[in-house]
């Protein structure tokens, strides 16, 4: 009975995740398996004779890239011009480091390089590497990768989670800064009320005086004689006048030296105009620039502040939106509908989960994964990550609600671990009794010497935060089951972007250097 049900596949898969959460749950000392559990108890499964469908390891396999390229493309375009060079090094070091080891191997031991080329590539649970050093030495490069990939995956798993122990790194200490330094590239907004005083600007226009553009700050209100107003660029402004500006302390350093003097002063919002946080889930304004909304001519409206995942950005005419946006606009009381009419300002539509772009998606990534080198797993990270951040293409909106990208990130690792799990299992016992240990061992410490190297370069040279070192060895050894094993350790994205950013270098890395271990 209890065979004949884990003989059907959906049993086993859903028995083996249920066993695993309870499992992972469990904490000695403070550290827990989480999700990763999964490949842990799948793999005694898989030593048992339980298999899965290959096609489950592949749903699970794009789910979960495609949703990690949605949340992290547009952090990762602006991780790549910041650390881009950084995390590239890293990566290069690891796998020279890698290749290095090989070549010890060879000279040292004497082992043939088509079965080492397969040992590097299962050390490093590279598809592509493999496809590379088959190509190059033959089937028996498929043996070498088959007895490092178990290694090579649980190795990589334990390494990330021990890690943060092993430096003695505190997690949230690690989130701070990271969120610190994000924010830094959009420093705080505040805002001060200025005294007109400089009579170089009296009677001239906030057009003529180019003041968006002298000050990078935005005035949100004006009052003239008693009168308070949401300014337009036509607006004049006279000695005299109070001004509420808006920006970051050097904008309003700037726009004090351009206008007069602080004062304590506040201005009064007439009665006539309000202030509201609109939220953009209007499709039909995503990519669009504020100076192509022409909010102030239509609607008498001001948007003073974008709030974008967590950050105040000072709007300027160039600002895009994107959907999700939260915008501070002031606007007429009469004109406030329609304001919100044109952003949306719909919760449920921000929750909704349109099943389209996430299959066209996947599709796109596939395709491109066919017909390129970067194989399955790269065409979807790839082609995930460029259309998070082109936002919108037509009618199509690439994005997804939070929880829904959690939910089917969460189900399609479980489904990949499972099936990897079960599959290395398998042949574990029986790869050991062939080729004894030694193979195994040059396979363990290919795996693990690279990342102890990178990450004392990592720590000592370049200072790199744990979390983003932490996603930067799960992409430089090109692991999804690495990635997933940090995952649940932070609720910062920093390891994703990090991973995103480092993974596609490492992956063609490692198939030049396979290539050039052929010519050894």
């Amino acid at each position: 009975m209890v065979q004949s049900l884990l003989s059907e596949g959906y049993f086993a898969l859903f028995l083996i995740i249920a066993i695993a959460y309870i499992i992972g749950r469990i904490k000695i000392k403070g550290v827990s398996l989480d999700v990763s559990a999964v490949i842990f108890v799948a793999l005694i499964f898989g030593h048992f004779g339980v298999t899965l469908p290959k096609i489950i390891q592949d749903i699970g396999l794009v789910l979960f890239i495609f949703t990690i390229g949605i949340q992290a493309g547009p952090g990762f375009f602006d991780a790549l011009k910041k650390h881009g060079i950084k995390l590239a090094v890293l990566s290069t070091i690891l796998i020279l480091t890698a290749g290095l080891v090989v070549i010890a191997a060879h000279y040292i031991f004497g082992y043939d390089m088509g079965i080492l080329a397969g040992l590097l590539s299962g050390a490093l649970t590279s598809t592509p590497g493999l496809a590379s050093a088959t190509d190059q030495f033959g089937d028996i490069s498929s043996i070498g990768y088959g007895i490092a990939y178990p290694f090579g995956v649980i190795g990589v798993i334990l390494f990330l989670r021990l890690l943060p122990k092993i430096l003695s790194a505190d997690i949230s200490k690690a989130e701070k800064d990271w969120e610190k330094e994000s924010v830094s590239e959009y420093p705080t907004l505040n805002y001060e009320h200025i005294y007109i005083t400089n009579t170089n600007v009296n009677n001239k226009t906030l057009s003529q005086l180019c003041f968006r553009k002298m000050t990078d700050a935005t005035i949100s209100r004006v009052m003239h004689e008693d009168e308070a107003f949401i300014p337009s660029p036509k607006t004049m402004l006279h000695t005299g006048d109070l001004v509420r500006v808006v920006g970051t302390e050097e904008a309003l350093r700037r726009a004090r030296v351009l206008l007069g003097e602080t004062t304590e002063q506040e201005i009064p919002l007439s009665g006539k105009y309000e202030v509201q946080t609109v939220l953009v889930t209007n499709k039909s304004v995503v990519n669009k620039t504020l100076a192509e909304l022409n909010l102030q001519t239509a609607y008498d409206a001001t948007v003073t502040r974008i709030r974008r995942s967590g950050i105040d950005i000072t709007p300027s005419p160039r600002s895009r939106i994107r959907f999700g946006d939260k915008l501070i606009i002031a606007s007429s009381k009469e004109n406030m509908k329609m304001v919100l009419k044109i952003f949306g300002n719909d919760d449920q539509k921000l929750s909704d989960t349109d099943i389209l772009p996430i299959a066209l998606g996947i599709v796109l990534g596939v395709l491109v994964g066919k017909f390129t080198f970067l194989g399955l797993t790269g065409g979807v990270l790839l082609v995930a990550l460029i259309l998070s951040k082109l936002g919108k293409t037509g009618p199509v909106l690439w994005t997804m609600s939070g929880s829904a990208n959690v939910l089917l990130r969460e189900l399609g690792l479980v489904f990949f671990l499972a099936v990897v799990g079960t599959n290395a299992g398998a042949t574990l016992v029986d790869t050991f009794k062939e080729y004894g240990y030694q193979l195994f061992i040059i396979g363990a410490v290919i795996t693990l010497i690279p990342m102890i190297v990178m990450t004392v370069v990592a720590r000592l040279i370049y200072k790199t935060n744990v979390l983003t070192l932490l996603g930067a060895l799960a992409g430089a050894m090109t692991s999804t089951p690495g990635l997933a094993a940090i995952t649940p350790m932070t609720k910062s994205n920093a390891p994703q972007i990090a991973y995103a950013t480092a993974y596609p270098i490492a992956m063609v890395l490692l198939v030049v250097v396979v290539k050039l271990l052929y010519l050894l």
